[in-house]
């Protein structure tokens, strides 16, 4: 299924302020708010959409990759959407209580019935050398970072105790406020919206459902990564909070540079210097490859800057796996010293060329 453009979703131009981009999600968001529109199935795609495109156009890093790359970029960071509903409140519950919280639309329900919140994201920097992104490898990595609480399990509550009956919204989550004939419900301040607070929090992790800790984890690198691009390990993040899903790890990764290559896309240059006389008469030279040495023909009358071509010898597509090549750009090298019989002889050459 071919994903429809960001922008065109939001409605918004290409070069669109930070400040359009959120008024435009906050009118789509708006229109097509399930509690909205209660069982219609395209109201609900559409808010998925709009949620989608604003996660991706209020990141400024996330945008730059979008706007170079489109959707097969942002494939390379990891990021392929919303998973559900739950997801896009748990990403944005602040910016809809921000959105919704002083209007008047009957209707809009914010009270939920769990605690639940997704962990945090997280991201760690990665250095590779120029063979390792080529080829591929795999390394290892420590991370520090919340983990469920062993001794409650994530509920943030005693052993033995549970959560009790809030007092501010009598359990429902809920606290209504009337404006004339409309009727506004927002989550109680009080419960977060769980109907019910946690009066003997666990003592390892004081209520929080999780705990700090060191992780070691394995990081398969694909063949043909750039400085630059993102790895998602799902899960690896921050623990969520009272039984919520977990965030995800994101791995930035650089790529050291090369003291003969550098890289284009999936072409790699290489600079051969040679001599006057070698490019005129040509010469055979060797160049190394990320394969080892190959043998080069430097054909007769070869001018300063011309390229030559070897095929199949860059890196691989991230994607594809399918290779780039490996130009060689000449650079004739003119000497700065000669003897008196190098002179003498290119002083005759001079005089035969006219």
């Amino acid at each position: 299924m071919i994903k429809k453009d960001y922008y065109e979703i939001l409605g918004v131009s290409r070069n669109a302020s930070p400040e359009e981009i959120k008024k435009a999600y906050r009118q789509k968001a708006i229109q097509y708010h399930p509690d909205r529109n209660p069982g219609n199935k395209e109201a609900e795609e559409k808010f998925k959409e709009a949620a989608e495109a604003y996660e991706v156009l209020s990141d400024p890093e996330k945008r730059r990759i979008y706007d170079a790359y489109g959707h097969s970029g942002l494939e390379g960071t990891g990021f392929s959407g919303f998973r559900g509903m739950d997801d896009i409140f748990s990403t944005f519950g602040s910016l809809f209580e921000e959105f919704f919280g002083g209007f008047g639309d009957i209707g809009f329900e914010f009270g939920r019935k769990s605690r639940s919140r997704r962990g945090r994201d997280i991201e760690k920097e990665l250095t590779i050398s120029f063979e390792e992104a080529a080829f591929g490898v795999e390394k290892e990595i420590s991370i520090s970072k919340s983990a469920v609480c062993s001794q409650c399990g994530g509920s943030g509550i005693e052993s033995g105790r549970a959560r009790e009956v809030c007092d501010l919204c009598g359990g429902t989550g809920r606290i209504t406020h009337r404006q004339g004939f409309f009727v506004i419900q927002t989550s109680c301040m009080k419960c977060g919206g769980s109907g019910g607070v946690v009066k003997h929090p666990c003592k390892a992790c004081n209520g929080s459902g999780s705990v700090k800790q060191k992780k070691g984890l394995k990081v398969k690198i694909p063949a043909g990564i750039e400085d630059g691009m993102h790895l998602v390990l799902r899960g690896e993040g921050e623990a969520g909070f009272h039984g919520g899903s977990a965030g995800d790890l994101y791995i930035l990764v650089h790529v050291e540079p090369h003291r003969f290559f550098k890289r284009k896309g999936n072409d790699i240059y290489y600079e051969a210097d040679i001599s006057f006389p070698e490019a005129a008469l040509g010469v055979k030279i060797e160049v190394p490859t990320l394969w080892g040495k190959e043998t080069v023909a430097i054909p007769a009358g070869t001018q300063y800057g011309d390229r030559l071509i070897l095929k199949g010898k860059g890196l691989p597509d991230v994607k594809t796996g399918k290779k780039g090549n490996q130009i060689i750009v000449v650079n004739i090298i003119t000497p700065t010293k000669l003897t008196k019989k190098q002179r003498l002889l290119l002083e005759e050459f001079l005089k035969e060329a006219g």
